[in-house]
Parts: structure tokens; C-alpha cells; sequence
């Protein structure tokens, strides 16, 4: 049968690969307002504790032991881990373990966890080039705001299809990050971000596995192969992103060019992100919030039933009504909100497997109901909570806490990274750890920082 071959696309797409290359080689270092090198620290030191937290999971120790079947050179730090990899693969295993907690930071506009792809591989790399924290700070902020670009231009139709977009675009912003550590210049970082262009990856089928915290890892891996291949003369289309059967067209038949265009180098995505005080899905943070905040007003053996009215997405990606792992856990709006009665909080202790099969929690969440509403904002919620008694109680949740409106403060934010570190190193080791990973811009060697991630024992 003949195929139709028509391409329906926009041939007269502005030369967005070149544009952002020359913003990735050419824009000066602290080039943004203290507000964006604030949160860029908050960003870093955030992801950090996430990578940290997570360095005995089982499902870094299965990475780590598939790529110490390849006898990976010494090259690079784990963080959390007493190991040393290579430059690649220190990128992949500590993205995939700052993803696994699902604790790290969020770019509310795309759902892009932006530091998960960008930070694994700019901090590699920096650490075997003997960068200084500025350059690498420099290059987290850079990284951050291509992918973030990129993932407004297609949000979200891309994400609607299907993609895990923190992976579909992480390695972009993987690839400018490493570009800029290597100093490469502007028609070198167009080809890092042409070859880059070739190697997206992250589907949403794998939400609730391990291979889900693997999309950033492995993006990470993917941006900085790219920067090392056109530092050594390796080519790629000049159009790798803009052009008919270039990347941005190809994911999405939404393309809004000047997503990525206007105000670059001028306005900074990373003045959006936003933290997780909870341990899974952005989209159940609302619920979880508002669960806790009934919780100081019933107690949970007094609830009959609870009613969640949400946005439907909620339901798309979080709707497992009978988890069985952790894991699956971080995707169940039901556990999370039955953990939030029992217990006031979802970090990661209430996301083990023995609490997701706890009775109590079972129970509590087959009590539990959860109904889609198009006219409720996904950042919010309702919930109508009724007592034993006959007695009903509702609440509406406009905005969560750790969102733009109700931020986490600094000191929450350390305390949030001790906590994940110190059953990992130590909690001296942890808060030094914390300090020098709020500290790094200034930071004239960055092993002090990496010295403090790694175990003792």
C-alpha cells in the first residue's frame, strides 16, 4: 500500500539550534539577577540531597552492578557511594538516583524535573575538568533553560503522547550544560545539540518502575556524549530542532517557537521551579496537603469516607488504586492521601513496601475515592471528608505547599536534604554536605563538596 508522505509542518521555523547555541557559548557567567542565582543554588543543593538519598535503593544498586560489568575507569564521584565510574556513567547513576525518591525539583510550567539531566552530567563532568563551582553553577542555570525551553515550545501536547518529557528534554539540557564546562564554542555547541537532538528518551509507560528515574540518568548520560563528540569534531544538522523532520516536529504537533525565542537570556526558567516537600507525583501534592491539613481535625480512625475531586490528569497518572511496591506508591493518589491521615507526612519512609501493604494504610485508602473535575486547576483540589458520625467536613486547596505561592524555605529545604543524606552519610557528614552544596557558585574547588557525599564506612 502506498504511503502518504506529505510532511504537514512548518517549514519557516526560525533557526532555534543555532539560537540557543550561541546563548549556551556566548552568554556571560552570572549573567541573572540574584533572584536566579538563588534559585539556582536551591536548585543544585536540592538535587544534590536527592541523589544522595536515594544511593543504596535497590534500584541503583542494580544500575551501578550493570555498569561495573563494563570496568568503567575511575574517573568520577557516586554520590552516596563509596565507588568511582566513569565520566558517562557517574552521569546516569546519579540522575537515575536523584529521580528515584521522586523527591526532586519541578518546573510546574512542563512537569520537567530540571536539575534531574542536567546537574548529574554538568557535575561529572566539572569534577574531571577541575572546573570551579561558578562554572559549574553557570552551566546548571544554562542546561536548565534550554531544556525548559524546549519543553514549553511542546508542552503539552509531547507529554500528552506519551513522553516522560524530563528525559525527552533533559538531554538538551545536558548537552549545553556540558558544551558550556568544556567551552566549547558556537558552532561546537550547535552540534552538541544536534547530536543530542538524536538520543531522546523517556516514556510515561514506565511511571512506577525503576526505568522511570532512569530517563534522567540516562539523558544526562545521552547530553554529555553528545558534548564530547562535537569537541572532538563530530558533526549533525545545523536544524536539528526547528527543521520539518527535526526533533521539535517530530514530538509535537505543537510548536510555539517563541517559547524558546523570546527573552532568552533575559527571563530565566529556573526563577519557576519549584521543590516537593512530599516524596512522589507533583499532581498529588494538593491532596496529600489538604489530607494533612484534616488530619489536625479528625483523627483517621474516625473517617468513613473521603472524597477527592481533582483534576483529571491526576487520575491519568496517579489513579493505581491497589499499589503493591513503593514505587507504585509514589503513583497511587489514594496512598498518598492514606498516609497523609495516618501519618501528617509522604516523605520516602511512608512510600517503603511494608507501608503500602500496611493493613492500616489499606484500609484507610479503600475508603478513599477519587473523581476527575475538568474545572479544577491542577494545582488543586477539593475534599470532602465524612466522619462516622454522619458529620462532613470539606476543604479546597488552591495551591500546595513547596509551589511558587506557598515556596519551601531554605532552612526546609536543608532540613529536607539532611534528612534524605544522613541514614546515607552521617548527619555531621550530611549537613556539611548541605552547606557545601548551598555554597557551591563560590566554591573555588568542588571536591570539598563531593569529599562530603561520600560515605565513610
Amino acid at each position: 500500500m502506498a504511503r502518504n508522505t506529505t510532511v504537514q509542518a512548518d517549514t519557516a521555523a526560525p533557526p532555534v539550534t543555532e539560537q540557543l547555541a550561541a546563548f549556551v557559548a556566548e552568554h556571560p557567567s552570572l549573567g541573572w539577577s540574584e533572584k536566579v542565582e538563588h534559585q539556582a543554588r536551591r536548585t543544585f543543593a536540592n538535587w544534590v540531597g536527592c541523589a544522595v538519598g536515594p544511593a543504596e535503593h535497590d534500584a541503583v544498586r542494580c544500575a551501578l552492578a550493570a555498569v561495573q560489568e563494563l570496568a568503567p575507569a575511575p574517573q568520577a564521584t557516586l554520590l552516596g557511594r563509596r565507588e568511582r565510574v566513569d565520566l558517562a556513567n557517574a552521569a546516569l547513576i546519579n540522575g537515575l538516583s536523584s529521580h528515584t525518591f521522586d523527591f526532586d525539583d519541578t518546573h510546574l510550567k512542563t512537569i520537567i524535573h530540571p536539575a534531574g539531566p542536567v546537574a548529574p552530567a554538568a557535575l561529572a563532568l566539572a569534577e574531571h575538568l577541575e572546573r570551579p563551582g561558578r562554572e559549574l553553577l553557570d552551566a546548571l542555570v544554562i542546561g536548565i533553560e534550554v531544556a525548559c525551553r524546549v519543553g514549553n515550545a511542546v508542552y503539552p501536547d509531547h507529554y500528552d503522547r506519551g513522553w516522560h518529557i524530563t528525559g525527552s528534554t533533559g538531554m538538551l539540557g545536558s548537552a549545553a550544560a556540558c558544551a558550556r564546562l568544556l567551552r566549547l564554542d558556537r558552532q561546537q555547541t550547535q552540534m552538541a545539540l544536534g547530536i543530542a537532538a538524536s538520543q531522546p528518551v523517556g516514556l510515561r509507560e514506565q511511571f512506577g518502575t525503576m526505568t522511570k528515574p532512569l530517563h534522567p540518568g540516562a539523558a544526562a548520560r545521552a547530553g554529555l556524549m553528545a558534548a564530547l563528540f562535537a569537541r572532538h569534531g563530530f558533526t549533525a544538522s545545523r536544524r536539528a530542532l526547528e527543521a520539518p523532520r527535526g526533533l521539535l516536529q517530530v514530538f509535537s504537533d505543537k510548536t510555539d517557537w517563541r517559547e524558546i525565542t523570546e527573552g532568552l537570556g533575559e527571563t530565566w526558567e529556573i526563577a519557576l521551579n519549584t521543590y516537593k516537600p512530599f516524596a512522589c507525583g507533583i499532581v498529588i501534592h494538593p491532596s496529600i496537603d489538604g489530607c494533612i491539613q484534616l488530619r489536625e481535625q479528625v483523627a483517621a480512625a474516625d473517617i468513613e469516607r473521603i472524597v477527592l475531586r481533582v483534576h483529571p490528569l491526576v487520575l491519568e497518572l496517579t489513579g493505581k488504586r491497589t499499589p503493591q511496591t513503593g514505587l507504585e506508591g509514589k503513583f497511587s493518589v489514594y496512598h498518598s492521601c492514606a498516609v497523609g491521615l495516618l501519618h501528617g507526612r509522604a516523605g520516602e519512609a511512608e512510600y517503603a513496601d511494608a507501608v503500602v501493604r500496611s493493613p492500616e494504610v489499606i484500609a484507610l485508602r479503600d475508603r478513599i475515592v477519587a473523581e476527575p473535575d475538568g474545572t479544577i486547576d491542577e494545582a488543586g483540589c477539593h475534599i470532602t471528608l465524612t466522619t462516622r458520625d454522619g458529620a462532613s467536613r470539606t476543604l479546597r486547596v488552591e495551591h500546595a505547599i513547596g509551589s511558587l505561592e506557598r515556596p519551601m524555605s531554605d532552612e526546609a529545604l536543608t532540613r529536607k536534604f539532611v534528612d534524605q543524606a544522613a541514614p546515607v552519610l552521617g548527619a555531621a557528614r550530611a549537613e556539611a554536605a548541605a552547606a557545601a552544596a548551598f555554597s557551591i557558585g563560590g566554591a573555588a574547588d568542588i571536591r570539598t563538596l563531593l569529599e562530603a557525599c561520600v560515605p565513610q564506612r
